[in-house]
């Protein structure tokens, strides 16, 4: 039987981290809490339900995902990336061990997931995750991450993508609160990146490619060039992707991805400001 790792990254997911693992336990013997110095009980309850656990200082995520990659012993070569909101169960291991064993995928170096995100309880179907394929199955000699955040899995292999069944996405598990205080950070790392990456051409053929990373990036370079960029957010989630038919749950949705825009277009801003000289 092939042997897999599951690495979870953690900052105070004590809300999370046991419904995580126990989910990922269904199937998966070897999981791994890469910690980044959490103030509640993430590190004892994940102790309590047999992970191993590391601690490192977080500086982003790209270097702490290569950190979990390179630091840590692992019993094979294929590695899971998971979040504490998210749920990987038995019906998704039987995806993955099947994939794995399938010797026509010898020279695959990563497979691409499909995910469910959940609102207080509603499938939001036509949200911004429900057609985004995420690499997470990973060769760990195949694989380097790069970017702060959002990151970009870099492959030396080839690309695979498994259909039918999503893992479940909670990104309001901890309330709206949370979700906004994480959003407030990410929006200020996403701002700093976006700022350098703007200055680079767009990569007009990415845009119509099958790598959805770099189909991905290249649509964030347009995107992020356009005004009034909130407000087609909004359009583009409500409208669009129908994400009116999410009822109440799609509205809130694509009203806070707008707001999470607007964050990053202001401290976008901030940063040219600041750049200039101005301080005040």
């Amino acid at each position: 039987m092939t042997n897999i790792s599951a690495i979870i990254l953690t900052l105070n997911e004590e809300r999370n981290i046991v419904e995580c693992i126990q989910a990922l336990r269904e199937w998966c013997e070897d999981i791994v809490v890469f910690d980044s110095f959490s103030t509640d009980r993430t590190v004892e309850l994940a102790k309590q339900q047999g992970a191993r656990v590391f601690q490192r200082k977080f500086d982003n995520y790209a270097n702490q995902r290569n950190a979990a990659l390179e630091t840590v012993e692992y019993p094979g070569e294929w590695v899971l990336m998971v979040d504490a909101d998210e749920r990987w169960g038995a019906a998704l291991g039987n995806v993955i061990r099947t994939a794995i064993a399938d010797t026509a995928n010898a020279d695959v170096g990563i497979f691409h997931f499909q995910r469910k995100d959940m609102f207080f309880g509603t499938w939001l179907k036509h949200g911004i995750g429900s057609n985004t394929w995420s690499g997470r199955l990973l060769r760990r000699s195949a694989v380097h991450v790069e970017r702060d955040i959002n990151e970009e899995y870099h492959c030396d292999g080839r690309l695979a993508y498994l259909r039918g069944e999503r893992f479940v996405h909670h990104p309001f598990r901890n309330g709206v609160a949370w979700w906004i205080h994480r959003h407030n950070r990410y929006s200020t790392m996403e701002a700093n990146r976006l700022l350098e990456e703007r200055s680079a051409p767009i990569a007009w053929r990415d845009l119509f490619g099958r790598d959805p990373m770099l189909r991905r990036k290249a649509l964030k370079q347009l995107m992020y060039r356009l005004p009034l960029r909130p407000f087609w957010m909004f359009g583009v989630l409500y409208f669009l992707k129908l994400g009116f038919l999410d009822g109440r749950a799609g509205f809130h949705y694509a009203v806070l991805r707008s707001i999470y825009e607007y964050f990053i277009n202001l401290k976008m801003k901030e940063l040219q400001y600041r750049a200039n000289g101005d301080k005040g």
